[in-house]
């Protein structure tokens, strides 16, 4: 029984996260300081107001029953509410609204209602790994759309089209769904609603779904506030939306988040939860409704942080000679790597990190193959833990200044990067 394959396991491949994980464990293990810039886990704790209506909730035994699968009304009118302040989006709280436990459970969900074996799906690459293997799981193929900078430009509406287009064409079976991530992660990258427009034209044309990811839709800088796709009234007769409690109000291990838009797929997810689950605890659904109703000073708070954190972290990369990005949105800077070490790629790159200079980042590679040129930084240390980060980062490059040299030099790159592997 130990060599027992089971089918849905055999279509995952290895975690990448897992190596540099494992890394991370046994160098802690060993007294190492490890900076961990690589899980996008909220560090700061949740506000006390919202944490005050959870102690008030479940001192109430009536909350300690059984929940609702689709989420108590109270907190979907609170979502529905949020939606007309924040977007001028009128949502049907019974219908066009169902609490899922956290964004990600709710879009691995919907994978299961809505897909059959062998249908495709038309997935960002690179992009967060429930994307595409919340689909993979559910039995359908996965068509890899490239996008970020390097591959096209995925914020170039134009350049964006003609892929979609391509990818229509090219497919048989039809799509069934097209999923779409902005603020992306792990790029970081924006659109507006002139993205949208085109994109819903086309997928209403052709009857393909649109899965929308708007878990950072609060955490942008700049006072440039992303749009919901569902601002496009059209939108609605293709489109499921899904937040997140987890970044907006440090709620992360609460797991709290909301699927919005087309009544079939709320329908469809409400009907396989139904089956699944019985919804989140009452009080954390409770406390959720006294976040999304009660003062949004914190959320501002939160957004200054991420922005200060941002700003320390990009200047102090470039003042080691490593110049990323400043990110207009999300927790996370998509760095690519340094000329000098781009033969190693994402995962070995990783690793030298964590080990020369005792800073923990997530490999591009672990988001798709069109990820393996950079690295992501999640900006969840503090300000004094992110500059000693960026300090240990430009001792690491002078440290390692002859791979510059050997980079340019094809033997000379192979014998290093044999080097760098052994004392991997």
């Amino acid at each position: 029984m130990s060599n027992t394959e089971f089918h849905r396991i055999k279509r995952l491949p290895p975690y990448v996260f897992a190596e540099v994980n494992a890394m991370k464990a046994r160098a802690r293990a060993n007294g190492a300081d490890i900076i961990d810039l690589g899980m996008g886990n909220p560090d700061q704790a949740t506000p006390q107001h919202i944490v005050d209506k959870l102690v008030e909730a479940v001192r109430d035994p009536k909350t300690h029953r059984y929940s609702n699968s689709r989420g108590i009304p109270g907190l979907r009118k609170a979502h529905a509410a949020y939606y007309k302040r924040r977007f001028n989006v009128d949502i049907d709280p019974e219908s066009e609204c169902i609490v899922t436990i956290g964004s990600k459970e709710g879009l691995a969900n919907l994978a299961q209602a809505i897909t059959s074996p062998g249908d495709i799906i038309l997935v960002p690459n690179p992009s967060y790994p429930i994307h595409p293997f919340g689909f993979i799981l559910a039995g359908a193929s996965v068509r890899h759309l490239p996008v970020g900078m390097e591959n096209g430009a995925s914020t170039d509406i134009d350049s964006f089209m003609i892929m979609l287009e391509r990818a229509v064409r090219h497919s048989v079976p039809k799509p069934l769904a097209l999923v779409l991530n902005y603020p992306s992660n792990p790029t970081a990258e924006v659109v507006g609603l002139d993205f949208y427009r085109p994109i819903v034209e086309f997928c209403r044309k052709h009857g393909i779904y649109i899965l929308s990811d708007l878990a950072y839709s609060e955490i942008f800088f700049d006072n440039d506030p992303p749009p919901s796709i569902l601002e496009i009234p059209e939108a609605r007769e293709i489109a499921v939306e899904f937040t997140s409690m987890s970044k907006t109000y440090s709620m992360a291990g609460w797991r709290i988040g909301f699927a919005t838009g087309n009544k079939t797929l709320i329908t469809a997810l409400a009907r396989i939860k139904s089956y699944l689950d019985y919804g989140a605890f009452t009080p954390i659904q409770v406390a959720a409704a006294a976040a999304l109703n009660g003062p949004q000073d914190c959320v501002q708070q939160v957004r200054d942080m991420y922005k200060q954190r941002r700003d320390v972290m990009i200047e102090g990369l470039a003042a080691a000679g490593w110049e990323v990005p400043s990110p207009k949105a999300s927790m996370f800077a998509w760095a690519p790597i340094p000329p000098q070490f781009a033969h190693l790629g994402s995962l070995e790159f990783s690793k030298l990190l964590l080990q020369q200079a005792e800073v923990a980042v997530a490999p591009g590679i672990g988001f798709g193959e069109y990820g393996d040129g950079h690295v992501r930084l999640a900006m969840v240390e503090n300000v004094h833990r992110i500059r000693q980060a960026t300090r240990n980062i430009k001792e690491f490059f002078r440290s390692n200044a002859g791979s510059v040299a050997a980079s340019k030099d094809p033997a000379a790159r192979a014998a290093l990067l044999e080097s760098e592997k052994a004392k991997a």
